[in-house]
């Protein structure tokens, strides 16, 4: 009996070596299509009309912020492009530049998804709406030889404004800002 021990437990933990790489991630949580949140490095297009002067082309800032000529610093980050419309709107009532102003805002380009791992050329790339982790694989070259192409892993930032690990089908809903990691197979 004392003997029959220490293979056991050398059985057990060459099985852990072969658990599939990813398994004891949680499972991404299903992402309703709903209005984008605007965050840290969009890049915006906004039109007041009738006073080109205060057209033009703005980052939001890692604070979260656009600063907009004559209006000031507004908060953009969390808002949708309609509530950032409103919100500018406003403080220009506030600061009686306009009676009732007309805003436009426009997302030119959003912020990056990065792809890790297995994949021909990992890196940054621009993040398109109803992009799949799939469609992030193939914008990095696609799966390589060592790749396990069932599921990857999604680094997403939580409501608390902490990175969370989660495990995801190919066909998951990325978001702005992920990060999609493939992992290597086991042989």
């Amino acid at each position: 009996m004392l003997h029959r021990r220490p293979f056991c437990l050398l059985g057990l933990a060459t099985l852990a070596a072969c658990a599939t790489p990813g398994s004891d991630l949680p499972p991404l949580p299903e992402t309703a299509v709903s209005a984008y949140r605007l965050g840290p490095e969009d890049q915006l297009r906004i039109t007041v009309f009738n006073d080109p002067q205060l057209n033009g082309e703005f980052r939001v800032s890692a604070g979260g912020n656009i600063a907009v000529p004559l209006v000031g610093s507004v908060r953009a980050a969390g808002r949708t492009t309609e509530e950032l419309e409103r919100a500018i709107a406003a403080e220009m009532r506030r600061q009686s530049l306009y009676r009732d102003p007309s805003v436009s805002v426009q997302v030119l380009t959003y912020r990056p998804i990065f792809v890790l791992g297995m994949v021909e050329r990992g890196g940054q790339f621009p993040y398109q709406p109803a992009m799949t982790a799939l469609t992030a694989v193939a914008l990095a070259g696609g799966f390589n030889y060592r790749a396990v192409r069932d599921y990857v892993s999604v680094t997403r930032v939580g409501p608390e404004g902490r990175p969370i690990e989660y495990r995801a089908p190919r066909e998951a809903l990325l978001q702005p800002g992920d990060t999609v990691t493939v992992f290597e197979r086991r042989f």
